[in-house]
């Protein structure tokens, strides 16, 4: 499953702060038909992101019934992005 992504940088202030981007509803929902088959435990889902001309491997996280995309620091230093940003990052699924 691959797909696309647009939204806003945002930063959750948590015990373990980081940096996240949520996936929208329909392809939050497309992402929990197929999570049984793909994920390796506690809901996560492994993935290959691609933002400008970074890629990386993580796992989208469940949370409220989206899913979120972490994006490390090392990958919006690269791409000169922050909090607030708009970004567009392309998903492969596995």
């Amino acid at each position: 499953m691959e797909f696309e992504v647009t939204g806003p940088i945002w930063y959750w202030r948590g015990p373990a702060p980081w940096y996240f981007v949520t996936v929208p509803p329909e392809e939050s929902a497309g992402l929990r038909m197929i999570s049984n088959s793909v994920t390796y435990g506690w809901g996560v889902i492994p993935v290959t992101c691609r933002m400008g001309g970074s890629r990386w491997t993580t796992s989208l996280f469940p949370k409220d019934g989206l899913y979120l995309v972490p994006i490390k620091a090392a990958i919006r230093r690269a791409e000169g992005v922050d909090e607030g940003d708009e970004v567009r990052i392309y998903l492969s699924v596995g």
